[in-house]
């Protein structure tokens, strides 16, 4: 081969390598952010990434775009190694019109979502793009089209990952949200379907970017994202650290990693966590952090929902799906949010055959109009029906409350939990002592002489029989009741036992979740 041939390749692809320009890279970095192949550095093991269909180009010649000088269709897609692992992923460029799509760019990022369908990789798409590009009109729909029937069709047969590193405006916002996680950086990324002018026009409402579709808008309020970073190098950090554990497709088990910490270590602290006081709260982390390997866990929406808490961890150096109510928050109510949170969260984890375990401590449905009429009832039927639905291995422990409907909900015996442990602080029962003696005992206390007086030892009785774990395990509801020091070592033990767990559903196309 000539030296002139090898010369020209070598020109063309740096050439590709520049972007939009050294003036527009620049503009990236004044803003905050990196440009599509920096932040693809900071995603994959050094030196592993290998860049595909570098040279394609648009080929729409209308208004002016035959004119522009620019390869690689503003967007980079190629594969490399996570952890070891192979990954596939696209950037988009925002220093090449935006990033805005079109048809080519589309075909791209298609062709990397099918590639990496075909060999079982995982895929991560950091948006940074003005959305569609028009002057390429139907084509450039077309193309979103194209990527949001892949999003569906390969959801829950290989993990799909969305960063949001930029404006992600209009139709382009369903691809990241059909995906399975989604992650956005604080004051440099927004996501809406209609920008603040739009609004202004049509509504009157005045807002700005931020407060509409920011990174803390989403992750708190709307609840249509799962991470939040506080700037772009911790984000793609976060991304890492959450394929650590996750499989590689959903024919694939997580990977095992050996863990740092006895099997048999005993946790003496939880044996005073609780409080003797039911009404009391206290925090569940402290109960979680202690029993994970590492006292590491990475929390999915912690900043929504804050009545229950949800994320991943390590447990003797498996993966597991953690999923526990928050006693210090709404004293752990079920809502609306936190049925869509807990519904999501366990289906992704049974989707990627990672274990559940569920920290139960849950006085019921949180009560009022607001919630009613919002639809609590179809929101709390999609916990039942995601726990119903999943075969992952399922190990719920009860550390206090467990009352009513909100009880079963929390992975209980009837939906599937393989092992149910209890703590001796637990209250299994289909309400609080007290509601229950005023039901039950309502006419005997009625006659007496000494109302308070009667009420306060037919409460005493009734709780010392009722207000405890025993009853549930005659019926075999609880397997056992555990010391708390012991819990680490009870659920290892258990995920060991249930590692060869093969259950089926009946066939069927598909379940109809209430939505």
């Amino acid at each position: 081969m000539s030296v002139e041939k090898r010369e020209f390749l070598k020109q063309k692809k740096e050439k590709i390598a520049q972007g939009g320009g050294e003036a527009r890279v620049k503009k990236q970095h004044a803003q905050g952010k990196m440009t599509a192949r920096e932040r693809l550095v900071h995603l994959f093991d050094s030196g592993t990434f290998i860049e595909t269909d570098a040279f394609i180009k648009n080929r729409c010649t209308r208004f002016g775009m035959d004119k522009l000088d620019f390869e690689g269709e503003s967007v980079v897609t190629g594969y490399g190694q996570v952890n070891g692992r192979i990954v596939y992923a696209f950037s988009q460029d925002f220093t090449i019109t935006g990033g805005a799509l079109g048809e080519m760019h589309a075909k791209k990022i298609v062709k990397a979502m099918d590639a990496a369908a075909k060999i079982g990789a995982p895929i991560v798409g950091i948006n940074d793009s003005g959305g569609a590009r028009i002057q390429e009109a139907v084509d450039a729909l077309s193309g979103y089209g194209d990527i949001f029937f892949r999003n569906s069709i390969y959801s829950g047969v290989i993990p799909q990952i969305s960063a949001i590193m930029g404006p992600c405006a209009g139709g382009a916002v369903y691809s990241p949200a059909l995906t399975d996680f989604i992650f956005m950086v604080d004051k440099t990324s927004q996501m809406f379907i209609t920008g603040p002018q739009v609004i202004k026009t049509v509504t009157g409402e005045i807002v700005t970017a931020e407060d509409l579709g920011g990174a803390m808008t989403h992750n708190s309020v709307s609840g249509n994202v799962h991470f939040m970073a506080n700037d772009e190098i911790q984000c793609l950090a976060d991304i890492r650290t959450l394929l650590s554990y996750l499989p590689s497709n959903s024919l694939e088990t997580a990977p095992v990693v050996e863990s740092p910490n006895d099997i048999n270590r005993q946790i003496d602290e939880l044996d005073e966590l609780i409080p003797d006081n039911p009404n009391k709260p206290y925090n569940i982390l402290d109960v979680i952090l202690p029993i994970v390997d590492n006292r590491t866990f990475m929390e999915y929406q912690p900043y929504f929902a804050k009545n229950l808490v949800t994320g991943f961890a390590k447990i003797n150096g498996k993966s597991v799906g953690v999923v526990a109510n928050q006693p210090n928050v709404m004293a752990g109510c079920l809502d609306m949010n936190a049925g869509d949170k807990a519904a999501r969260f366990i289906r992704t984890c049974d989707s990627f055959n990672i274990p559940l375990l569920t920290f139960v401590d849950v006085p019921g449905f949180l009560p009022g109009t607001n919630q009613e009429y919002g639809g609590i009832i179809r929101h709390g039927a999609k916990i039942l029906y995601s726990y119903s639905e999943a075969t992952v291995p399922k190990v719920t422990v009860i550390t206090r409350k467990a009352y009513g409907g909100a009880y079963v909900a929390m992975c209980s015996k009837s939906l599937g939990a393989d092992m149910v442990f209890a703590w001796p602080s637990a209250e299994v029962a289909v309400m609080g002592s007290e509601g229950a003696v005023n039901i039950i005992f309502k006419n005997d206390i009625a006659k007496a002489e000494n109302k308070e007086e009667t009420k306060s030892e037919i409460l005493k009785e009734y709780a010392a029989e009722f207000a405890t774990p025993y009853k549930a395990a005659e019926r075999g509801f609880v397997d056992d009741v555990i010391d708390p020091h012991a819990s680490r070592q009870r659920i290892i033990d258990a995920f060991n036992m249930l590692e060869g767990k093969r259950e089926k559903r009946p066939a069927k196309k598909h379940g109809n979740i209430p939505l």
